[in-house]
């Protein structure tokens, strides 16, 4: 279950020309911390403010070059522009539940409309088939519809939005907790799915579902 290199992860994405992913080392916590710092002021608060922490690498994070330990369950992947970082993506694997989380993707204001987002959204779900998870999954913002259509484009289904899940700096000084788009997807066969039985829902979880799950319902008669 190891996660793959960003040299793997290259291989099989295609970047626009001048743009590479690059590893994630420990000398490189300082710069991404000032390059989100940067990039998205609003980070500063809500479940993005992990990455604004040193502790939080030296503590969570998978270094590529060196040997995985336990405990170490987030990725970070960075993305520069020839020799520029202009991008950062980090994934979070759940080896019990055996699903992945498309945690964190930011990229330079100067470099957005490359289509690096969309790019990253592909890779969380290569990192998921590459370890054999059952699903990937993320959380789009509400604010704009840019990822989620970036996330319907690859597949992922719309599964829910969750009220006041996170926080955001929706102006200066002004602290909001936010409704998110909860996408998924499922990696495994559909075989493998055990669906519910309806006279186990009740009457409101079933519509919910019917209206979610149609297709796969509709296959399991």
């Amino acid at each position: 279950m190891d996660w793959m290199t960003s040299e793997q992860v290259a291989r099989h994405t295609l970047l626009p020309p001048g743009y590479r992913f690059a590893r994630f080392e420990r000398a490189e916590i300082p710069a991404v911390i000032v390059a989100l710092q940067r990039w998205f002021p609003g980070i500063a608060v809500g479940a993005g403010s992990a990455y604004l922490r040193e502790d939080f690498y030296t503590k969570r994070v998978c270094f590529e070059a060196e040997p995985e330990t336990s405990g170490r369950d987030i990725s970070v992947l960075m993305i520069r522009y020839h020799d520029e970082l202009v991008g950062v993506f980090s994934a979070q694997r759940d080896r019990d539940t055996l699903a992945l989380y498309g945690r964190m993707g930011a990229v330079a204001p100067e470099h957005r409309g490359q289509h690096l987002a969309e790019a990253v959204i592909g890779v969380t779900e290569l990192l998921g088939r590459h370890m054999g998870m059952g699903m990937a999954f993320g959380m789009a913002t509400l604010h704009i519809p840019f990822m989620q259509r970036a996330l319907e484009k690859h597949g992922f289904s719309l599964v829910g939005i969750t009220p006041g899940y996170d926080r955001e700096m929706v102006q200066p000084g002004v602290v909001k907790r936010v409704f998110e788009a909860l996408y998924a997807k499922v990696l495994v066969d559909q075989e493998d799915l055990l669906m519910p039985d309806p006279e186990n829902l009740t009457p409101r979880t079933r519509a919910l579902f019917e209206t979610l799950f149609r297709t796969q319902s509709c296959a399991n008669g």
